[in-house]
């Protein structure tokens, strides 16, 4: 029996997917890198020692794909996966109405059904390395109050949060660990993009103009980290995620006065 720990990371190919990389190779944890982009699969393996993981080309909307990956990981990494890191997703925003029908479907499919296609795919792995493994889930500050112009990305990572509950309280008694990570806006490649088809504007523009802060990769990670390792449920990160998550538990109206003033005031981060 291997005397190391794996983890199979979807979205490994940059952003916070290279970060958790990063962090948990530095812990001795042998690593799985699963996305869609090879070349970012080789950059981010370019940063861990030689030897310590392995990629595995993985659309997640496909649950064929999800078996393949999952069954390469398990033969690369010495026959036991401790934790799957739920982590691929896509940003969208704008208003409802103006997103076109591929945008939504695209965004849902990825974000949500991923996540639960993984999740299932993985089960038995998990179930078989149990007690102490985990699935960790990437949700988001969006998935603690629901925001203009992220009505559909909101939608998935409430789904997300749902998904961590239901499954923290369905696994519990085959010894998997179930945990969620809620960072706020992060700066990774994905926020250079604009937020839908019909606006010119860089998803980091408008966050910077609505006046929200950008956590540090790093950070995440180190709450992923945390999370795999601790007892949490949810693992905010950031400042504006954690404020949102006390007004959205304590101050209901006050969260919901002060985001219809922000989109009224057309700031919305991804309107």
């Amino acid at each position: 029996m291997k005397d190391y720990k794996s983890i199979l990371i979807t979205g490994g190919g940059s952003g916070i997917g290279r970060a958790v990389a990063q962090r948990f190779s530095r812990g001795g944890w042998f690593v799985g890198l699963a996305d869609i982009n090879e070349a970012g699969m080789a950059e981010t393996g370019a940063l861990l020692p030689e030897g310590t993981w392995s990629a595995h080309v993985l659309d997640v909307r496909d649950p064929a794909q999800w078996d393949s990956a999952l069954k390469d990981f398990h033969a690369a990494c010495g026959g036991r996966i401790d934790a799957l890191a739920n982590n691929a997703g896509v940003p969208l925003g704008g208003d409802l109405a103006d997103l076109t029908i591929e945008e939504i479907d695209r965004t849902l499919a990825i974000n949500l059904n991923g996540v639960i296609y993984g999740a299932r795919a993985a089960y038995p792995y998990l179930k078989a390395a149990a007690p102490g493994s985990c699935l960790v889930n990437t949700c988001s500050a969006a998935g603690l109050y629901g925001q203009a112009g992220m009505t559909v990305y909101c939608a998935s990572k409430f789904g997300v949060r749902a998904i961590t509950e239901s499954l923290d309280v369905e696994w519990a008694a085959d010894g998997i660990r179930v945990t969620d990570v809620m960072p706020s806006f992060i700066d990774t490649p994905l926020l250079a993009q604009s937020s839908h088809h019909g606006d010119n504007t860089q998803i980091r523009d408008r966050v910077a103009a609505a006046g929200l802060e950008f956590t540090p990769v790093e950070e995440v990670a180190e709450t992923f980290w945390r999370a795999v390792h601790g007892d949490k449920l949810h693992n905010t990160v950031g400042k504006t995620a954690k404020k949102i998550e006390t007004a959205a538990r304590w101050l209901p109206s006050y969260i919901r006065s002060k985001s219809r003033d922000l989109a009224e005031r057309g700031l919305k981060p991804m309107g």
